[in-house]
């Protein structure tokens, strides 16, 4: 199986929100980042926002932002949400199976399985999983490190006291 562009570029999207939390993201800076058109960008953030994962927000300083926190959002989730179907093979198309073994057939049962195994992996990782390092990430996406607070950065330089 694989997931298509949407899906790919949904999460991207997500890990952009996740990266640059104080701010609202731009859809023209995502597209850029990214090197996709604003045009299929848009396409994209409809379904993130049907979903839930994403709002946005109008006016001078808006954009985009997480809906949720990204703990609460799960790869999961972001999957079933960007992909159309989940037909390993057309037997699991119910309207156009054209198998005679279909009803008797042990594979089914063996995918089926496969996909519930993928899914469970999935539902076990967040939106804030992936994107644990978020300054690395505003590094890799052209974001710009987020400033250390005066007291965090005391205390990583500070003398060490045994």
């Amino acid at each position: 199986m694989r997931l298509t562009q949407q899906t790919s570029y949904s999460i991207r999207v997500l890990l952009y929100c996740a990266a640059n939390m104080k701010t609202n993201s731009r859809i023209r800076d995502i597209a850029a980042t990214y090197n996709i058109s604003e045009l299929h960008l848009f396409k994209i953030m409809h379904v993130l926002v049907e979903a839930g994962f994403i709002e946005t927000v109008r006016g001078r300083n808006g954009g985009i932002k997480l809906a949720k926190p990204a703990n609460d959002i799960t790869i999961g989730a972001v999957v079933r949400a960007t992909e159309s179907n989940f037909y390993l093979t057309d037997c699991f198309d119910t309207a156009n199976r054209d198998c005679p073994l279909v009803d008797s057939c042990g594979v089914n049962g063996v995918l089926n399985e496969a996909l519930r195994a993928f899914f469970a992996v999935l539902d076990s990782y967040t939106i804030a999983d992936v994107a644990t390092d978020r300054n690395q990430l505003r590094g890799l996406l052209d974001i710009g490190a987020e400033p250390i607070h005066p007291l965090a950065a005391a205390a990583s330089f500070g003398p060490r006291l045994s």
